[in-house]
């Protein structure tokens, strides 16, 4: 471990037990911070979206509905084997209300809050770049997120409506995204280049796996505990960020050397890196990938329940939806054990980068061409390997090409705005297009046509390999 050369910067691990300490809580920080996505956005929330839409459609008699059976009468009248009667009808009618509902209603509770997240995490990293603490530049936001993070988690489980829900959300998932930022800054102040890529790559298998268990455990507890599994997860993403801040204790920042501040260069300053060629085809290239997979992936549960055939119900398919990303995790792990030290030792970053965005789009056409539940299945294994890929390597590649490492919370900001951007634009595109078409197939289309661009604004990266 190499002791900082500039008062108040971090040591550098160069190797032993000390880095070996860092891989393995800088993975298990990661990994509190990504199960409660993996346990919210891909149960829970669609799950207290459901219910809420779900009591506002269907009511007095109707509230005993069976969704399932409804949904399979939908695909029979659809296919021409069946007639439906006038009640039938009527509901059909309300499914439609009430499926075109809930897929709005969940993709403006995700949108709402990652467009907070993506505006206070850039302004984030550039204020963590210039605080001055006895705990260092990054403990003190990271300590911060998870606490008051942790308190609106709880605060979500009880919201009774919409609104509120979108409001609670928004306020848990913007502070809790303070963790991420400053916890991948860590890798450009105390990494050295040549470990880069290995550390995103470990990191990335926290980040998967985290997010893998987190929603595993909630398909598997919510049918039993319901929606007090949340404090579960507020309490994991506590203890992830205390494991790392105290057994990885920073430098003190308090002699830190900063210049004076003045909001209109503040703001200017997030300008830089995207004036940057490759920097900003980058980040174009995250926005348009992240957009895609989230346009795909936002409403699998829904999916479970209308897409296919033949529909699950609700339980079902709560605890199905999980299980399509258990599906993905040994070709995901592999990925993402490979692909960044592959990408150290070749010293290229843009053609793994490239053929993870390809292999992204080719799952697509599958359930397209192919809507039933062994179609969602090879689809996930598919882009599981294509995210165990990209994760690792598109990371370093950023590190790579930042403009100004010695503003690397900013511009690694920014590099993160670049996938909330696209996981906030993606749901809401993804939720008109179902109001629009009346399905999830057009979906997949949308996905594919994303993710496949963004390959190509890989290829106009001039500077690294």
């Amino acid at each position: 471990m190499t002791e900082p050369a500039t008062p108040g910067t971090s040591m550098a691990y160069r190797g032993g037990k000390p880095f070996r300490r860092y891989l393995l809580w800088y993975t298990l920080a990661f990994a509190a911070i990504t199960a409660v996505w993996g346990g919210m956005l891909g149960v829970l929330l669609p799950n207290q979206v459901q219910m809420i839409e779900f009591a506002n459609w269907f009511t007095g008699a109707d509230a005993g509905v069976d969704l399932a059976a409804l949904n399979d009468l939908k695909a029979a009248v659809e296919a021409g084997t069946a007639t439906a009667s006038a009640e039938q009808q009527r509901l059909l009618d309300l499914l439609a209300g009430f499926d075109a509902a809930r897929a709005q209603a969940l993709s403006l509770v995700t949108a709402v809050a990652v467009i907070a997240t993506m505006l206070v995490q850039p302004v984030v990293g550039v204020l963590s770049d210039r605080t001055r603490s006895r705990f260092g530049r990054r403990a003190p936001w990271m300590v911060f997120g998870a606490v008051v993070g942790a308190g609106f988690l709880v605060a979500v489980r009880h919201a009774p409506t919409i609104a509120i829900l979108a409001l609670l959300w928004t306020c848990a998932q913007t502070t809790l995204n303070l963790i991420p930022g400053t916890l991948q800054t860590t890798v450009a102040d105390r990494v050295p280049e040549e470990k880069v890529g290995t550390t995103s790559g470990i990191g990335g298998l926290g980040n998967f796996a985290g997010g893998i268990v987190g929603g595993v455990g909630a398909g598997v507890l919510l049918p039993l505990v319901g929606l007090d599994i949340i404090y579960v997860y507020a309490a994991l993403v506590v203890a992830g960020v205390a494991g790392f801040v105290l057994l990885l204790r920073d430098r003190p920042s308090t002699d830190l050397v900063v210049a004076p501040h003045h909001w209109g260069t503040f703001f200017r300053g997030f300008l830089i890196p995207l004036r940057d060629h490759d920097f900003r085809w980058v980040w174009l290239s995250r926005i348009l990938l992240s957009f895609g997979y989230a346009a795909s992936t936002t409403f699998a549960l829904f999916m479970l329940q209308s897409y296919i055939s033949p529909a699950l119900s609700l339980t079902d398919a709560t605890r199905m939806a999980p299980l399509l990303t258990v599906a993905s995790l040994p070709g995901t792990i592999v990925a993402l054990l490979l692909a960044g030290k592959i990408s150290d030792r070749i010293g290229r970053r843009k053609p793994l980068v490239i053929a993870a965005s390809v292999l992204m789009a080719i799952s697509m056409l599958i359930p397209l061409l192919w809507p039933a539940l062994p179609a969602l299945f090879v689809q996930s294994i598919l882009a599981g390997i294509a995210f165990g890929i990209y994760l690792p390597v598109d990371q370093a590649l950023f590190i790579d090409v930042l403009p100004d490492r010695d503003a690397a919370g900013r511009d690694l900001g920014i590099a993160g705005l670049g996938s909330n951007l696209g996981q906030a634009l993606g749901p809401v595109l993804a939720g008109q297009v179902v109001a629009i078409t009346g399905g999830y197939r057009a979906v997949w289309a949308v996905a594919l046509v994303l993710t496949a661009i963004s390959a190509v604004g890989i290829l106009r990266v001039r500077k690294a390999k």
